[in-house]
């Protein structure tokens, strides 16, 4: 699982559009603070250009089989102080079917708690 994730750091943090398709599930479910719901791959590509977000993982925490929350510190191109953040990812079939961003740490580990129920 940390090797997917790591996999699709790395594709967003470059703007890979293509390696971030074969990552994610289609679609895949995404929350963020501009919104929530599915996504096609193709979406979730063109955000990460767009946004031009850059997440650096800072601490795992493993949530069950298919889950983890992790703690990230992001920028973005016009606010380039990194600020911290927590995403809930959910795995399916060796990619990421969900990456659900949080303000913190607690808010994502309650939200991944719920969801492995």
């Amino acid at each position: 699982m940390e090797d997917v994730i790591a996999q699709w750091h790395e594709a967003v943090n470059s703007g890979d559009r293509q390696r971030a398709i074969a990552l994610v599930t289609d679609p895949i479910v995404v929350l963020g603070p501009k919104g929530a719901g599915p996504i096609t791959p193709d979406q979730f590509a063109e955000w990460i250009v767009r946004s031009g977000i850059k997440l650096v993982p800072r601490d795992w925490h493993p949530v069950d089989e298919h889950c983890v929350v992790v703690e990230e510190d992001a920028t973005w191109p016009d606010n380039p102080e990194p600020t911290r953040v927590a995403t809930v990812f959910r795995l399916s079939d060796g990619k990421v079917a969900a990456a659900l961003r949080k303000p913190d740490l607690a808010s994502a580990l309650e939200l991944a708690t719920e969801l492995s129920r």
